[in-house]
């Protein structure tokens, strides 16, 4: 056999044992690429005599197409064995039934709905939504807002407070959202119609308080704010929020360090079945603290008490959300149960509007 023919058999052997695309192409590289074997003895046909060139040139030309053409049946064997694979490999049981979208398993945490729900309510009455930092300094969570020094909410045992720093002032987790009320008085020159969903903290842990809860403020300031003013937009928020036609209402005497006059809001409710319905029966629940903006409130914001008045308000929405959806324990809202988000949860698309109903 000459070195010619043995080269070919070989050539034509490792094509045929080659199992992937990779392995081929790096045969095909190594014969007739342009540093290839054969490649390289084409190159010697240019230094033979005219007789020897008319014998060799034919049969590298042949010997080339010849493995061109093994290449080529190689490589469509081995494409289809791969499509054979993947198909296999990735066939589908159409007897298994369709797995549900996203949109369908997953749900929206109530306390998220709630906050949607109020944002619906007061963005339709004219107001815009505020917000502030979680970490407050003692100024704006409580000299701000007239606590005086002394105060009980000042103490340990409500106010998680942070370690002194490098100038002595401890800083606390915000007890309320007030604060964001003397920060927008700040920046903002009245007329201000302010909503304050957040996060609040205290030291408190049963099935109706939690170390951290969310907490709804509302700030009105103008020149003529009044109560009945308050009275009407806590009236309209109740029934939308609470989706019944109309409901009574009953203010009480209070004291908070924020308001005067302070007053609490009790509304009408039936509490004889499992559930309680608000609108109908004898019974009263208390809801909400509001009442007419402290002067020495408006004084901290920079405003002229004998220029401005205001009124505001304050309403736990993990409370009302618990009465709105009856859920019995406070804590559940935080424990991550994948099995009460389900059961208490609210689909991702159905967003809350005053249209289409806040709860559908």
């Amino acid at each position: 056999m000459s070195e010619l023919d043995s080269f070919e058999s070989e050539t034509l052997a490792n094509i045929e044992a080659s199992n992937d695309e990779a392995a081929l192409e790096a045969i095909r590289v190594g014969v007739l690429g342009k540093k290839g074997t054969l490649s390289a003895r084409m190159k010697t046909l240019g230094k033979m005599t005219p007789d020897e060139r008319s014998i060799m040139g034919p049969a590298l030309n042949a010997l080339k197409n010849k493995v061109n053409e093994a290449i080529s049946t190689k490589r469509e064997i081995l494409q289809d064995l791969a499509i054979a694979e993947r198909l296999a490999s990735e066939k589908v049981d159409v007897t298994l039934p369709v797995r549900p979208s996203p949109a369908d398993v997953g749900r929206i945490h109530p306390i998220s709905q709630v906050m949607d729900e109020i944002t619906a309510i007061f963005a339709d009455m004219g107001f815009s939504i505020a917000e502030g930092p979680d970490i407050e300094t003692d100024y704006y969570n409580f000299t701000a807002l007239n606590f005086p020094e002394g105060h009980p909410a000042r103490e340990m045992h409500d106010t998680f407070f942070f370690n002194p720093d490098e100038n002595g002032e401890r800083k606390v987790l915000r007890t309320h959202t007030s604060p964001v009320q003397i920060r927008t008085m700040e920046t903002q020159k009245p007329p201000i119609r302010i909503a304050i969903p957040g996060k609040t903290y205290r030291q408190d842990s049963d099935p109706t308080h939690t170390p951290m809860f969310h907490q709804l403020e509302g700030l009105v300031v103008d020149k003529s704010a009044n109560i009945a003013n308050l009275k009407w937009v806590l009236e309209e928020f109740c029934k939308t929020f609470f989706e019944v036609p109309s409901l009574n209402m009953r203010f009480r005497p209070s004291f908070f360090p924020f308001t005067e006059p302070s007053l609490e809001l009790d509304i009408q409710c039936d509490r004889s079945g499992n559930e309680v319905k608000f609108g109908e029966g004898n019974d009263w629940m208390e809801i909400l603290g509001c009442g007419m903006v402290h002067p020495n409130v408006l004084r901290s914001g920079g405003l002229d008490p004998d220029v401005y008045q205001g009124f505001a308000w304050g309403i736990g929405i993990d409370r009302i959300a618990m009465l709105k959806y009856g859920m019995p324990d406070l804590r559940a809202f935080f424990d991550a149960d994948v099995r009460w988000v389900n059961h208490y949860g609210f689909r991702p698309l159905d967003m809350p509007s005053l249209l289409g109903g806040l709860s559908s």
